[in-house]
């Protein structure tokens, strides 16, 4: 007998392992999860030292910040002149009836400095409350 018939083309299914791309995802999550509360703090800043703990539950929405060199920041962005903001204040506190603005501003900035720009944020319509940030001490 002679043996006539089809072979039959066996078919290879390629599997994809995902072992080494839940890896990589976990590790780009680990890397994610550490550097980013780093970039918050990008602005190197020495707070004076202080034994109160005002507003220690309040949202810090509005922060505001001047470097040794005087320059001034916004909720981490440069800001090159106090007009400007102000104004970035002003619209971010126009929606709220009670805002809080957080000053943290370097123990080498002059006094003077400091108390201007308080000045400044208080006439702001709709800030309620300007708190000086101080490191524990």
């Amino acid at each position: 007998m002679v043996r006539t018939g089809r072979r039959r083309a066996r078919k290879t299914i390629a599997e994809i392992s995902l072992t080494p791309l839940i890896d990589t995802a976990l590790t780009l999550l680990i890397i994610f999860m550490v550097t980013a509360p780093i970039m918050n703090n990008s602005i190197r800043v020495t707070l004076p030292k202080g034994q109160s703990r005002e507003d220690a539950g309040a949202k810090q929405e509005m922060i505001v910040t001047i470097d040794k060199q005087g320059s001034l920041f916004f909720n981490g962005q440069s800001v090159p002149a106090r007009d400007e903001l102000i104004i970035l204040i002003k619209k971010q506190a126009a929606g709220d009836a009670d805002s809080t603005v957080f000053v943290q501003a370097d123990e080498t900035v002059s006094y003077g400095k400091v108390l201007e720009l308080v000045d400044n944020i208080k006439v702001v319509g709709g800030i309620s409350y300007v708190a000086l940030a101080t490191k524990q001490s």
